[in-house]
């Protein structure tokens, strides 16, 4: 998990960073915006909503692993009554992933809140003051998301960690009662 979780962290990083420097390079779009200009406008909002679902992407999969991984421990250990202090810290471990996965997603809706309020297109007067704090945030959220995605990968590591811990004991126990047939190595 650990490696596509970097794979697929750095691609969204990529869209995000992309869409934030599409986004830099737009024109001016509140004074007679030219045929070049709106069609910069229109790839710097598909891209963003690429990036934002990239982001939303990544996020899940971080959430979807810890519960099922999370389970898994728990009815692997409950089975092999093994010491259930693990379960408990694979608990722990996807609370924080879920916090950090939501601060990713959030941060997302917040970028794209402020880009649909500095965006002219929405007809609503006075947008091109919002342009600072959706550019601002942009570049925040970046860094947000980036975070996230850093711890995520740390959460994921310590949870593999135990999760071989956990099928090093099982593999002995199923040795030791004869369910697993002895390594090559250990004949």
């Amino acid at each position: 998990m650990t490696r596509i979780l970097t794979t697929l962290a750095a691609l969204s990083l990529v869209l995000v960073q992309v869409a934030l420097i599409l986004g830099v390079y737009i024109g001016d779009l509140y004074r007679d915006p030219n045929a070049d200009t709106l069609h910069m406008a229109t790839v710097h909002r598909l891209t963003g909503i690429a990036a934002a679902l990239g982001v939303v992407f990544v996020e899940s999969i971080v959430a979807t692993y810890f519960i099922a991984t999370s389970r898994w421990c728990k009815e692997v250990s409950e089975t092999y009554r093994l010491d259930m202090a693990r379960v408990g810290e694979t608990n722990r471990l996807k609370r924080r992933a879920f916090a950090v996965a939501l601060v990713g997603m959030l941060t997302v809706v917040g970028i794209i809140a402020l880009g649909a309020a500095a965006d002219p297109a929405t007809g609503r007067p006075n947008t091109q003051s919002w342009t600072i704090y959706h550019m601002s945030a942009a570049m925040l959220g970046f860094a947000i998301i980036a975070w996230t995605y850093f711890a995520a990968w740390q959460y994921v590591w310590m949870q593999n960690a135990i999760i071989q811990q956990i099928i090093a004991e099982v593999s002995e126990i199923r040795r030791e009662r004869g369910l697993e047939p002895l390594t090559p190595a250990a004949k």
